[in-house]
């Protein structure tokens, strides 16, 4: 009993660990590409009303592949561990934007960015391992 116990701590504690791999992943990908968008919007005629879609979708892929690559080491519970993944990615963001921005509210677009982390993180695991087998 105590070694079934054991184990089922370091499955854990190791879904964790993946889960964390996950988040930094994404957010390494969300900055590299809004780096490169930033660079785009700067120095091309691209117009600044294409800013919120693509942080949208810049959010959306950054989740999907740090979703990804976490949920193929964790192998059970993917979509409770991939939104996982979206929901953590979209509240710390959240967190930090309310403690930097003063006025800070949540409103429809937050909300629709909350949703939208949560099922772009899920995807992955839900979609694209049926297609693996």
């Amino acid at each position: 009993m105590k070694n079934l116990v054991q184990t089922a701590t370091a499955e854990n504690k190791s879904s964790l660990i993946h889960i964390i791999k996950g988040i930094l992943i994404a957010y390494f990908i969300t900055f590299l590409l809004l780096f490169i968008f930033s660079i785009l919007l700067t120095y091309t005629s691209i117009n600044e009303s294409t800013i919120a879609p693509v942080i949208l979708i810049i959010t959306a892929v950054s989740i999907l592949v740090g979703s990804s690559i976490s949920s193929s080491k964790i192998k059970k519970n993917g979509l409770m561990n991939g939104g996982m993944i979206g929901f953590s990615y979209i509240a710390i963001l959240y967190l930090i934007s309310s403690f930097i921005q003063t006025g800070f509210a949540l409103n429809l677009y937050a909300i629709l960015m909350i949703v939208f982390s949560i099922i772009a993180g899920m995807v992955r695991r839900n979609c694209w391992s049926k297609s693996k087998k």
